[in-house]
């Protein structure tokens, strides 16, 4: 099932997809544009990672990693589908990543890879935008590169884990302007989700809510004001930004 949170005439309804329409938990049916589009997942701790296909490790001339890198980031960043993102004026590089988030259905400790996916409610969309001038070193961003506020947008959708039989074989596609920019496979990935959740809670406690960032293929491009960008995940839906 695709679930949804959305907000209408002052009230924030749960929701779910219908044949094309939003059915909200009072029962009317609206369409996409009727409502303001909010996180899917209200953000407790989301850890993003660095590098994790060796393709874009290698377009910012970097060696892929032998360990998770791994940064967290603050509630403030996320925002919904059909949200706008501020690029500051005095920057010349920012790039959108499109990224498979794995969203966490109960805590966890101590989580073999072979389990793993019992611990998983479902998952979204997220584009967490980079601002490369910013960039201290590529494994390690610091806060202005990638915490600042409106720089996720998350969603639209969090689908049921059940209802995606192979996250680890699902295309990634970043269109800007309706231009195909960025393509991948989440098969690419370094670490895998198992390996990702079992490296996590063998020393610290996931919980209900928290959200794993997967990383990003190859395909950074420059954005700029007024850019439409949109990230799409197979069988997970169509994520839209604009650039302000």
């Amino acid at each position: 099932m695709k679930r949804a949170r959305v907000a209408m005439n002052g009230t924030i309804y749960e929701a779910i997809e219908d044949n094309g329409f939003l059915q909200l938990n009072d029962y009317h049916k609206v369409t996409e544009k009727d409502v303001v589009w909010l996180p899917p997942v209200s953000p407790r701790t989301v850890f993003a990672l660095g590098l994790n296909y060796a393709d874009h490790a290698k377009e910012l001339s970097f060696h892929a990693p032998t360990e998770p890198l791994v940064f967290l980031k603050g509630p403030n960043t996320i925002v919904g589908h059909r949200s706008e993102t501020k690029r500051p004026p005095d920057v010349d590089f920012m790039h959108y990543e499109c990224e498979l988030a794995v969203v966490i259905g109960k805590m966890a400790r101590n989580v073999k890879a072979s389990e793993a996916y019992e611990y998983v409610l479902g998952y979204t969309v997220a584009n967490d935008y980079a601002v490369r001038d910013y960039l201290e070193n590529y494994y390690r961003p610091n806060l202005r590169v990638k915490n600042r506020d409106a720089f996720t947008p998350i969603g639209p959708w969090l689908v049921d884990k059940e209802d995606i039989p192979d996250p680890m074989n699902l295309v990634l596609r970043t269109y800007v302007n309706g231009a195909l920019v960025q393509e991948g496979n989440t098969k690419d990935m370094i670490f895998t989700i198992p390996m990702l959740i079992e490296y996590l809670t063998s020393f610290m406690t996931l919980n209900y809510g928290d959200i794993i960032l997967t990383g990003t293929p190859k395909g950074a491009v420059n954005v700029n004001v007024g850019d439409e960008v949109i990230t799409e995940i197979e069988g997970i839906g169509r994520l839209i930004n604009r650039i302000i």
